[in-house]
């Protein structure tokens, strides 16, 4: 049976649930959802991601809420303390994503519908990766995950850049799970490591390239010189669930794609 009335903190357990045909259990959402359209049309938005109206949320007496991370360990620590049970998940990587759509699930009693949407997910992602393996040289890629400070690609990302047929610039960073880990204190270490390209996505305002390419010494960048930044949506990208997989690896192997062909590879 499973729970049947539950709160999504954050994007990835609506979108999951949704394409589970879960959605009737919903009651509430973050107010950063946008995937699927129609669930801010549907349902109540009772949070952010580092707050919550943890009133509202015991109106609609959910049985079990689901958040992500440990930003969200005070909405759930409030949350408990009132006899809710929640589910706070920490995944990090592509695998993690994965086991992630297995677990919730499987949580809410519909195990072989989420192997079978994991299953499906992981064909997407061997697809991209067989695409990528025919390219005859992979690009240097640098992700840019804030402007200010500047905050480098979290490791699904670089991992999602790998499977599209690029190499993160930046790798170590991308094991950090914090923002802190990732902040570039020498802002000169992007122009050494001559990326080929720079996506940028910073985390729901607009990327603005022409910016990045008036960083003083960035014109020796071949990404600059050659005009090679490109915007990745923050939905599609920065939240670590099925969009990531689908949509957001799709547009990082469309962008290394035309750059091989521009490049004339």
């Amino acid at each position: 049976m499973g729970p049947q009335r539950i709160v999504c903190l954050t994007e990835e357990p609506t979108e999951v649930l949704y394409a589970l045909g879960e959605q009737h259990r919903i009651v509430g959402i973050s107010g950063f959802t946008v995937r699927p359209a129609r669930a801010r049309k549907e349902k109540p938005k009772v949070s952010a991601f580092t707050s919550a109206k943890i009133d509202e949320i015991l109106r609609l007496e959910p049985d079990f809420v689901v958040g992500f991370s440990d930003i969200q360990a005070d909405i759930a620590s409030a949350l408990i303390k009132h006899g809710v049970e929640v589910w706070i998940s920490n995944h990090r990587g592509v695998e993690g994503i994965l086991d992630y759509v297995r677990r919730l699930g499987a949580l809410v009693g519909v195990a072989g519908r989420a192997n079978a949407y994991a299953d499906d997910l992981r064909r997407g992602l061997d697809a991209v990766a067989a695409q990528a393996a025919t390219l005859p040289r992979r690009p240097k890629v640098y992700f840019e995950e804030w402007d200010a400070p500047q905050i480098t690609g979290i490791r699904w990302v670089s991992e999602l850049v790998a499977i599209a047929g690029g190499d993160d610039v930046f790798p170590e960073r991308a094991a950090s799970s914090l923002a802190k880990g990732r902040i570039l204190e020498d802002p000169g270490e992007v122009i050494r490591r001559a990326p080929d390209l720079i996506l940028g996505s910073w985390c729901g305002k607009k990327f603005r390239p022409e910016k990045v390419a008036a960083r003083p010494g960035w014109d020796a960048i071949p990404a600059v010189r050659d005009g090679a930044l490109h915007e990745i949506k923050s939905p599609i990208i920065l939240q670590p669930g099925p969009a990531a997989l689908t949509d957001g690896v799709r547009e990082i192997a469309r962008i290394v794609q035309a750059w091989a062909a521009r490049a004339g590879l």
